[in-house]
């Protein structure tokens, strides 16, 4: 059984975004969306697909790295095209911490996802970013999922 096996399935997801990132920005846009869920692999991966309001479509692919016992968590946009360089971690007690180096707008960027919350019918993700190595996070991106089916 996998880590993620928790989110398997439909969801409904109000989400909370920062308007902007990275600029001490305190406003955020709420919208609702909708995620789709399934395993591969026995549990060992998983891919979900998002909708959201303006048709745009986000998925993540998630891997088990069989020997390390550490997932990799990869994004991609619609809008883009392209993977995004992986978030790496796993669970404990059950909260998902996940880590990896990215880019925002030219900036470096270190990346948490944080998964909590969890319970059969819902469970939440949130995005982080530090510029500073990990010393300050700016929490940019939070997703109360609900479970549909």
């Amino acid at each position: 059984m996998g880590d993620f096996d928790f989110l398997v399935g439909t969801w409904t997801v109000a989400n909370r975004r920062l308007e902007q990132r990275l600029l001490g920005c305190t406003d955020w846009e709420e919208f609702t969306s909708t995620s789709e869920c399934r395993s591969l692999f026995g549990g060992a991966a998983n891919i979900d697909e998002f909708t959201f309001p303006d048709g745009t479509q986000g998925l993540t692919l998630r891997l088990l790295d069989q020997q390390s016992k550490q997932w990799s968590l990869y994004w991609a946009a619609s809008t883009a095209g392209t993977l995004l360089p992986p978030v790496i971690g796993g669970f404990s007690d059950g909260r998902g911490e996940f880590f990896g180096d990215d880019e925002h707008d030219g900036t470096p960027v270190r990346v948490r996802y944080i998964w909590s919350e969890i319970t059969p019918t819902s469970a939440r993700w949130e995005q982080a970013f530090s510029t500073d190595g990990e010393q300050t996070w700016e929490t940019n991106w939070i997703m109360e999922l609900t479970r549909r089916t």
